[in-house]
């Protein structure tokens, strides 16, 4: 399946499964969403199932909130990345702190569907990395999958999940391509090494896991094995698949495609300090966007990382000391 097909299966099937789920948002309806991952739904389950919202993010969330507090499961598509920032106080304020506040009398099984990242050739507004709002924010588990399997599995596990989730879901691999199974159901909160190594640890998720396993090929090419981690679940973080991962190779190189200042990218690479020091042959790097607003589609290629650029973090980590 295509990681969209995959993704509309896992809508599917949930709500087959569970009449208590909705699916709704912008243009979800009859036009199957910009993407087409809600192609079909509302064909196939009505439009009290699967249906269309005004363009008002705020009113989105909070409908959504309302619904939860009653006892529905609300899955809710955020457009585009940038567009889910009007309803970000109800997803801070509410989606987020409902379960503390009542003391865990009220849940919020609500899933926030947002397409993020570039790669697409979109403009200002389209190709946000936004991670690092909701990952900062108690109360929220923020899932990206970066294969169709992923993308299946976890939003099955999403729907699931008694508590709110925001899933992030890389809209330039809604046409990759990769078999799926569909009797697995994801684990969230955990990370997975997708690529086995011995001498560098490259630790990534959503968008940029592609080219980090592009960067491992090339490494290889050059004598040299690089392990690749998909961190997949960006909070609650997976401390110990990833520790383990880079204590077997003493050095690591973070990849991500959101600005690099006080990013999710960061806060892996502060971990990484943390908990590895004592088996680090060099510093933790880190290969990510620019510090700038997302630029226009002439060039945003020079903004995303690419392999020469983790290749040249990787020869930074100090191979000549270590021998």
């Amino acid at each position: 399946m295509t990681m969209a097909a995959a993704l509309n299966r896992a809508l599917a099937d949930s709500l087959a499964e569970d009449e208590r789920v909705l699916v709704f948002g912008e243009d979800v309806g009859a036009l199957g969403g910009v993407f087409r991952v809600t192609d079909g739904l509302t064909a196939r389950f009505g439009e009290a199932r699967c249906f269309d919202t005004p363009l008002a993010e705020a009113g989105i969330v909070g409908t959504a909130v309302g619904m939860a507090m009653n006892g529905l499961v609300p899955v809710v598509e955020m457009q585009f990345d940038a567009f889910a920032f009007p309803a970000f106080e109800q997803i801070v304020s509410h989606v987020a702190k409902l379960g503390n506040r009542t003391r865990g009398a009220l849940r919020m099984p609500i899933v926030i569907r947002i397409p993020f990242g570039g790669g697409i050739g979109g403009v200002e507004h389209h190709c946000d990395s936004s991670e690092a709002y909701y990952a900062h924010t108690p109360g929220l588990t923020v899932v990206t999958p970066a294969t169709p399997q992923d993308a299946y599995s976890l939003l099955r596990a999403a729907i699931a999940s008694p508590d709110p989730v925001v899933f992030m879901e890389p809209k330039k691999l809604y046409w990759s391509q990769g078999p799926v199974d569909t009797s697995v159901v994801g684990e969230l909160r955990r990370a997975e090494i997708v690529r086995e190594g011995s001498d560098v640890t490259l630790i990534s998720y959503g968008p940029s896991l592609p080219v980090a396993l592009q960067a491992a090929e090339a490494c290889e090419r050059e004598g040299r094995s690089a392990q690749v981690v998909d961190v997949r679940t960006l909070t609650p973080f997976d401390d110990e698949t990833v520790a383990a991962a880079v204590r077997s190779t003493g050095r690591a190189v973070v990849i991500a495609e959101a600005p690099g200042f006080a990013s999710v990218a960061s806060e892996i690479q502060a971990r990484v300090f943390e908990q590895c020091f004592e088996y680090l042959e060099a510093p933790v790097r880190r290969v990510a966007g620019f510090d700038i607003p997302f630029p226009s589609p002439k060039f945003e290629h020079w903004n995303l990382p690419d392999v020469d650029r983790i290749l040249d973090a990787i020869d930074t980590l100090h191979w000549e000391e270590a021998r």
